[in-house]
């Protein structure tokens, strides 16, 4: 079999172009929580490579520990674990926040990647190899108004990382950070709760990132030889110059 690789949140956005970028050369362990996108998905990249899908949500521990156990003999030993699943959820100030909101981003941004790398990483400290991509955002490394929330969530990724990439380095583990800006999927649609209006005018006036991008990014990093890593990477819309500044035309 070629080298495994875990995927969450592989359903739908960045995830799931992921998982399409690395079927050229990963056998892939596909995850999210609906069964009829997975087997979709699972159904096209079949003609590529060996997969498998995992149905469960990353905030849930138990469900992520069952998920993982379930795996045959063959499929257990994951070489890159891309840690994507998560989401925003509302935007306001601190005062006016929604505390179901606040939890749903913390749950699945930050807890849901610590649940996943905690169930996969003792095989990769066994056999002393092995690569994590965490996906985090340009809400990780500034913060802006009203995000204050969802910008926390990022920044304790950011944390989580740079603490993982110190815990595993002499277990000749990788760990990489992949910070997106304004890329162009359902993001602002489940941030803005399903107002479509609201949700384009984010990308209104500027050429987004697209979910492919980066895919493009993350297979970069997941294919350098051994001896080099790429640990922290930001990828902005050209137009785009930090979280708040951006050059929108018209």
């Amino acid at each position: 079999m070629k080298k495994i690789a875990l995927v969450t949140g592989a359903t739908s956005g960045i995830g799931e172009a992921i998982a399409r970028e690395l079927a050229d050369n990963y056998a892939l362990i596909i995850c999210g929580r609906k069964q009829e996108k997975l087997d979709g998905l699972k159904s096209e990249l079949e003609k590529k490579t060996e997969v498998i899908s995992l149905q469960f949500d990353v905030r849930n521990n138990a469900e992520v520990n069952a998920a993982i156990s379930s795996l045959p003999k063959e499929w257990t030993e994951i070489d890159i674990l891309v840690n994507n699943a998560g989401n925003a959820h509302g935007l306001g100030p601190i005062h006016e926040g929604n505390v179901e909101d606040w939890d749903a981003m913390i749950d699945s941004n930050l807890k849901g990647l610590l649940y996943v790398s905690r169930a996969i990483t003792p095989g990769m400290v066994e056999r002393k190899s092995g690569h994590i991509v965490n996906i985090s955002s340009i809400a990780g490394k500034e913060v802006y108004e009203n995000g204050n929330v969802y910008c926390a969530s990022k920044f304790g990724v950011d944390a989580a990382t740079q603490g993982m990439r110190l815990d595993l380095n002499p277990y000749n583990i990788k760990v990489t950070s992949v910070n997106p800006g304004l890329v162009k999927t359902e993001f602002s649609n489940v941030r803005f709760k399903g107002d479509t209006e609201k949700a384009e005018n984010v990308y209104k006036g500027l050429d987004p990132l697209t979910a492919k991008d980066i895919a493009e990014v993350v297979k970069f990093a997941v294919d350098r030889p051994v001896n080099v890593a790429l640990t922290d990477i930001t990828v902005l819309a050209s137009a785009q110059a930090s979280a708040k500044l951006v050059n929108r035309k018209g």
